[in-house]
């Protein structure tokens, strides 16, 4: 499950963007001034922000400049309603990725979003994952290890899912809750333990190596 902050002080618009997020199976953390966005930025690790310009405190362009000065790298949308060309370029010189004026379109966001989703290795295609010996179809929330398909509980297909955006990389089970987790849930990194030792029998082979490997001290990560 890839992890988002939206960063929107109008209530209406913050919590309508964080409901049609969350029924899109997206993680999604609500900020709602620039002061507060900086915030979870410093704390957490994100997939996607969406982040509104006209905020109080710190404004979107200067959420991002920092952000980016501070090696920030995770894809930001900026929304607004600004329509100039000049103010366009503003935004994206301050290191937005994308632009979306306000009013929008939910679903346009949504592929937006998807669209920055798919720069990380291991997407095939829209809505689909594949590493290894294993695919998955993202939308319709199946997985299929060796071409047969497998079975798995809600919140094992989020674990996996933010594995497989990230193939190879070593995280720990701390770093998992919170990419994986809101930062309102009361999520141990036992938890992590008790999914991932679940999904290793679920998609573990007799006489083959496990799918994860777990790096003792270190963490976990997904084998290619």
């Amino acid at each position: 499950m890839a992890r988002i902050l939206v960063v929107e002080d109008s209530p209406d618009i913050a919590a309508s963007v964080k409901d049609w997020l969350i029924a899109e199976n997206y993680a999604v953390d609500l900020a709602v001034d620039g002061g507060e966005a900086l915030y979870y930025l410093k704390m957490n690790e994100y997939d996607v922000v969406v982040l509104d310009w006209e905020l109080p405190k710190v404004s979107g362009v200067d959420v991002c400049k920092q952000f980016r000065a501070s090696g920030g790298k995770t894809p930001v949308i900026m929304l607004t309603g600004k329509r100039d060309v000049e103010d366009r370029i503003t935004g994206l010189d301050a290191g937005c990725d994308d632009y979306l004026a306000k009013p929008f379109v939910a679903r346009e966001l949504s592929a937006r979003i998807r669209a920055l989703l798919r720069r990380p290795a291991g997407i095939a295609a829209d809505n689909t994952l594949k590493v290894g010996r294993l695919l998955m179809e993202t939308d319709k929330k199946r997985v299929f290890l060796d071409g047969k398909e497998i079975y798995l509980l809600p919140k094992e297909l989020q674990v996996l899912e933010f594995f497989m955006r990230h193939p190879g990389q070593v995280f720990n089970a701390e770093a998992i809750v919170n990419r994986v987790w809101p930062s309102d849930s009361e999520a141990t990194p036992d938890v992590i333990k008790v999914h991932v030792s679940r999904l290793r029998k679920r998609l573990d082979s007799p006489g083959q190596e496990s799918v994860f490997r777990t790096l003792h001290g270190l963490g976990y990560k997904l084998e290619g």
